[in-house]
């Protein structure tokens, strides 16, 4: 059986790839773009910079800078109004998964009539909207090279999967340098994020042979290089790490798909506003404990993979190692759990079910090596209060 692998038309990969903005555009054909980011890319300077190096090759731009963190309907909604009413033939994506995951979806909606929640998974978006350029600046999200976006309809808390070509970007800039001024929470966070894309691309029911080149590389790459950049921002070997492994758990989890935790995780976020990234690491250890029994082979080659297990270990010590190794990255990376975190007890547990009925509704459970019910999903949930 074939597999059919979706990735951006362009890649530039490495230090300096964001300079090529300028000589991506032409090559595109494209004079008017629109920089989609948010305020603390612009207060670093990364957009006047790249306003400059526009404007030497006599392209005029306009910045949309009100994206946010964990982006929804209404926070997208002027980006859209400014796509639709303006002449642009392009967008330029700066930022995390946040900025790049709203200029998707202003891309499409920008050009196309409808709403969000019309663009939601089950359908398979497909149409092209304006294209774009992703520009990552942190080493997490993956979302440079995805055909997913993740937008929040404020009106019920529920963290809408959208899905298609339509939402990849044209051409992705892995710039590692750019990532040398993250703080250590959000390295941690993203780190982690990458991470789990890599740990479930593997396990995935929907993994194929080409998923599993990428998924594989990305975790050899993470592993081992996670807790430095953590403990030390400025240490490019491991920023450059990073960086790929990133890149590449994204093309491999968007190749094949996410899983259980990536289902979990979305209504923690939407609930109580936990960043993706954070809340994904909260889960890891509980669900990959819950799910190792499915596929001990796949989750043994990745603790292989990772450099926590030998290949003389058997598939059940490669496994326990694993597990070790996911609650002692928590820990070193100081992960809150959710009371840390200032979750109020009684407002998580009276949404259990809620949470529950969005995780299985988004189908990333139905992809997990053990595929949960309703129950069993509320079950993880209740462990993982601490």
């Amino acid at each position: 059986m074939s597999t059919h692998i979706i990735l951006p038309r362009i890649m530039q990969v490495g230090a300096g790839a964001s300079q090529e903005i300028p000589n991506i555009l032409t090559s595109l054909g494209c004079k008017r773009p629109l920089i989609i980011t948010d305020k603390v890319m612009v207060s670093l300077g990364y957009i006047s910079t790249i306003e400059s190096s526009l404007l030497e090759h006599s392209i005029d731009c306009h910045v949309f800078d009100a994206t946010v963190p964990e982006p929804t309907i209404s926070s997208i909604t002027a980006g859209v109004n400014q796509v639709r009413h303006g002449d642009y033939d392009s967008i330029i994506a700066v930022g995390g998964g946040s900025p790049i995951d709203s200029a998707k979806a202003i891309a499409i909606l920008g050009k196309h009539d409808g709403t969000m929640r019309d663009f939601k998974f089950p359908r398979i978006v497909n149409e092209s909207g304006l294209p774009i350029i992703a520009v990552p600046t942190t080493a997490g999200t993956g979302s440079e090279v995805t055909k997913f976006t993740i937008i929040t309809d404020e009106a019920n808390d529920e963290k809408m999967l959208c899905v298609g070509m339509g939402f990849m970007p044209v051409a992705a800039l892995v710039d590692y340098d750019l990532t040398l001024s993250l703080p250590p929470r959000i390295t941690a966070d993203t780190g982690i994020d990458a991470l789990t894309h890599a740990l479930e691309g593997y396990v995935s029911r929907k993994a194929n042979p080409y998923s599993d080149s990428q998924v594989l590389a990305a975790m050899r790459l993470i592993a081992p290089n996670l807790r430095a950049a953590f403990h030390d921002g400025t240490n490019k070997q491991a920023r450059e790490a990073m960086m790929l492994g990133s890149t590449l758990a994204g093309i491999g989890f968007s190749n094949a798909s996410v899983a259980l935790v990536h289902g979990m995780s979305r209504p923690i976020g939407a609930f109580f506003h936990v960043p993706h990234g954070l809340s994904n690491a909260m889960l890891l250890p509980s669900v990959t404990a819950f799910s190792i029994e499915a596929a001990p082979k796949r989750y043994a080659d990745s603790a292989r993979a990772m450099g926590i297990a030998n290949q003389t270990d058997s598939d059940d010590c490669a496994n326990q190692k694993l597990l070790d190794e996911l609650q002692a990255l928590n820990d070193e990376l100081q992960v809150p759990t959710l009371a840390e975190y200032g979750i109020d007890k009684e407002q998580y547990f009276s949404l259990l079910n809620e949470m529950a009925s969005q995780a299985m509704s988004s189908g990333s459970p139905s992809n997990n090596p053990r595929i949960p019910s309703k129950d069993e999903i509320v079950e993880i949930y209740k462990k993982l209060w601490k």
